[in-house]
């Protein structure tokens, strides 16, 4: 729950102590408990009006179907592309994979010669229209 392995409540338990001191560390122990105990009756409550108010369609519901720990968005993604109709179908792309065509050259040198371009339109003098004004 939340992370919370028992060395980690371990040390906090230890660290509440040194900080609430023997004293107190009973009255705010069973705060905790209360607090505790009101969350587990309030989800209780939740559950017993749900179940009133959705009557006999509660109990038909498939919670497992709703859980979002099952969704693999890996294999949602893979399914969607590869355009699988049923899961339990072989896992054959249904349009060839297209591949991308080799690089000629690279981004840098492309970089490169797009600057000497322009450092070259620069010492060019400024194309002027007579008709445009």
């Amino acid at each position: 729950m939340f992370g919370l392995t028992f060395d980690k409540l371990l040390v906090i338990g230890v660290i509440a102590v040194f900080l609430l001191g023997p004293e107190r560390l009973p009255h705010y122990a069973a705060q905790l408990g209360r607090l505790v105990r009101s969350l587990r009756d309030m989800a209780t409550g939740a559950k017993a009006r749900m179940k009133d108010e959705l009557g006999d369609d509660f109990d038909e519901v498939e919670w497992q179907k709703l859980d979002p720990r099952q969704y693999d968005p890996r294999r949602i993604i893979r399914e969607a592309l590869l355009e699988v109709v049923n899961p339990d179908d072989a896992i054959a792309p249904a349009r060839p994979v297209l591949k991308a065509p080799p690089i000629s050259e690279s981004a840098y040198v492309k970089r490169q010669e797009s600057k000497a371009r322009l450092i070259e339109d620069r010492s060019k003098p400024t194309p002027f229209d007579i008709e445009s004004t």
